[in-house]
Order: C-alpha cells, then structure tokens, then sequence
C-alpha cells in the first residue's frame, strides 16, 4: 500500500498533468474555430471546380487526345497513396483513423499483385508507416515549421505528384485524409485524383450545350493540375481542423479523467489518513492504560 507521502505526491502530479491537458483543450479550441472557417470556406471552390472539370470531361473522356490525368495510363498496375497526417499527437484516433484507412488499402492492393508507393505528408504518419511499409515510402513532406497553412504547400506535394506521374512512376493515385464533420467526428477519406474520378452527380445534364473557347482539351490541360492542388489544399484544411477538433475532445476527455483520478487518490489519502490517524490514538490509550 503506498505511503500518505506517495499519494500526496501522485495527487500533486495528477493535478499538474490536469493543468497541462486544460490549457492544452482551449488553445485547441481557440484554433480550431479558425482552422474550421478555412476548411469549409475551401470547400465551395473545390466542389466547384470538380464541377466545371466533370462537365469538361464528360466530352473528352473519350478522345484521343483526352490529358492522361483525365483518362490515366490504362493500366492500375503500381498505385501511390498519399497519406497526409497531423505533425503532432495528443488528438486521440485522428491520425490512426487515417492510417488504418490507408494501411488497409495497401495491404488489399498487395495481395491483389499490385505496386504499392507511399508518399506521406506530416510527421506522425512517416513515423507509423516507416514500421511496416519502409520500403514502399518515396518521399516524405512535413510542414511542422510552417505557422499557417496555405496554398503554397499544397503546391509543393501536388508538384511533387505531378513530377512522379511525368515519370511513369506510377498509374493511379489516392489521397488520405480525414474530412471535419464536427468536434466530435472526423472522417477518415480516400479520394482518387489521378486519374481525375467524379461523381455522377457531379456532371451537369447540359454539359453538352456548351461550347469552350479555348477548346476542352486546353483547358483541361490547364485546370487539371490545378485541381490535384487544389485537391491536396483542401484535404490539409479538413485535416487541420479535424486534428483540432480531435485534440479538443481528447485533451476534455484526459481532465475529465484527470479529475476522476484526484478525486479517487484524494479518498484514498484521507482514508489512510484517518486509519493512521485512529491507530495511533489506540496506541495512546493501550499505553496510558498499561500504565
């Protein structure tokens, strides 16, 4: 049975750890309401913009002359998965969320006979994936030192992409991330991006009374790569805020627990306290009545 000495230490350290996970829970907070803004002011441009691109390729999937990031290489033999995670932890299931998503996928891919290349965007995923797919990795990309996302960071792993698919590197590309539902739900997600794929939903019905100018093919050669950016800014946007969001539940629900245990320890130590405090008086009164 530990000490009065123990408890009241281990009481002490629970309450600064409690400190420690409240302060971390409203700098979350405070960061999330900004980190939710941009996410979903991302989010119109975008859907749009997959829009404009559905209705574009709905007359030119066909063609001849269709770019190969609208029709692919006609082959799904090697496949890279683009797997962006947070830089940091502390957030609960948000980043495992997003590599057993993409793990699995990985591992259906191999077993079908498939080439599985990796390229992960934020610490925390690099570190869990080096363990079981260090040789599958082609490149890694943090953003740890960089203050305030932005579309130039986007740009750099969409470049990155870009130049690996130039090569022939690979012939079909998924991105990973998780999409912000709320504080309490973040969805893990996978989007194929090359070749660019689009809900039925998403081509308009009079795609075909359209007439472009520059013809469909210049501007999807112009607009697609854009879109792969456009694509991987808006994922590390719902990742920020989901991370969060995250953070701001699990750090909650560790000063809760926090709580919980002080109340718990502090019962114990009073206990003790009094058992200690209630044998000694017995010692004092079996001595005075000896004498």
């Amino acid at each position: 049975m530990p000490s009065l000495k123990d408890l009241k230490n281990r009481i002490a350290s629970v309450k600064a750890t409690q400190k420690i996970t409240k302060a971390m829970k409203m700098v979350a907070a405070a960061k999330l309401r900004r980190a939710q803004e941009a996410a979903e002011a991302a989010r119109p441009y975008a859907e749009r913009m997959n829009r404009v691109l559905a209705g574009l390729s709905a007359a030119s999937a066909n063609s001849a002359e269709a770019p190969l990031l609208l029709t692919g290489t006609g082959k799904s033999q090697t496949h890279l998965l683009i797997v962006a995670t947070g830089e940091r932890g502390l957030a609960g299931g948000f980043n495992s969320s997003i590599i057993r998503l993409a793990r699995d996928h990985a591992l259906k891919l191999l077993s079908e006979g498939k080439t599985v290349k990796i390229l992960t965007v934020g610490r925390k995923g690099n570190d869990i994936l080096r363990r079981s797919f260090r040789e599958n990795i082609v490149d890694y990309v943090t953003f740890r030192e960089v203050k305030q996302l932005g579309f130039v960071q986007a740009n750099e792993v969409a470049q990155k992409v870009l130049a690996l698919f130039n090569a022939g590197e690979f012939d079909v590309a998924t991105l990973f991330y998780a999409r912000f539902a709320s504080v309490i739900s973040q969805v893990a997600t996978a989007q194929q991006i090359i070749p660019a794929k689009f809900d039925q939903a998403e081509v308009p019905a009079t795609a075909a009374l359209y007439e472009y100018e520059p013809g469909e093919q210049e501007i999807l050669e112009e607009l697609l790569p854009r879109n792969i950016a456009v694509q991987i800014f808006r994922a590390l946007l719902e990742n920020n805020a989901s991370f969060y969001g995250a953070q701001m539940s699990a750090m909650d629900n560790a000063t809760r627990n926090a709580g919980d245990m002080i109340n718990k320890l502090t019962l114990s130590y009073n206990r003790q306290r009094q058992a200690q405090i209630t044998k000694e008086l017995i010692e004092i009164i079996s001595g005075a009545e000896a004498l």
